[in-house]
């Protein structure tokens, strides 16, 4: 029975221990966002068409709000409906763009994010990368992961795990009077 309860003492603080680090991944960073090429998919006619760059897109002169996701990632697919809601009313006030890194995370293919964008009816900005260093320059740890970008090139904040309608809107309060 002691074997059994120093496990469970050790999963708890293991438990605790990554909900500290997800809380620390959840504050303000504060920091030059990296540049990252994106393939676009769709949305186009609001970051350019083709390849593009965060820089070129920042250049618009709208904060950002990057959301890194995956095809067969449960919780990215849950949020996403969400995202979808906040682009329709805020679009005029920050980009929304999605980048789809499951073929990176073993998530999915390039052709399967683009499926499922279709199929749950998702219209604003979305591509993929082809970046290795992805989730080192962005300090992904999970999936989702949110990074608000302020008009500047500023990351204000990253977001692990999925957010809802309420709580986007309220970081994105943050994001554009700050």
């Amino acid at each position: 029975m002691t074997h059994r309860r120093s496990r469970l003492g050790v999963f708890a603080a293991a438990a605790l221990a990554a909900t500290l680090a997800l809380a620390a991944c959840q504050n303000e960073v504060q920091d030059a966002v990296p540049d990252l090429a994106i393939a676009v998919s769709q949305g186009g006619d609001v970051i350019g068409e083709g390849d593009v760059t965060l820089a070129a897109v920042l250049e618009r002169g709208k904060p950002v709000v990057l959301n890194f996701w995956a095809a067969l990632c449960g919780p990215c697919r849950l949020e996403m409906p969400e995202f979808q809601r906040v682009y329709d009313e805020r679009a005029h006030e920050v980009t929304l763009l999605g980048v789809d890194i499951g073929p990176q995370w073993r998530l999915g293919t390039r052709e399967q994010g683009e499926a499922f964008l279709a199929e749950i009816g998702i219209t604003y900005p979305a591509g993929t990368t082809s970046d290795p260093d992805v989730n080192a320059k962005f300090g992904i740890l999970g999936m989702p992961t949110t990074v608000f970008i302020r008009a500047d090139g500023q990351v204000l904040r990253t977001w692990t795990g999925a957010l809802n309608e309420a709580k986007m809107n309220e970081l994105i309060d943050e994001l554009v009077t700050g």
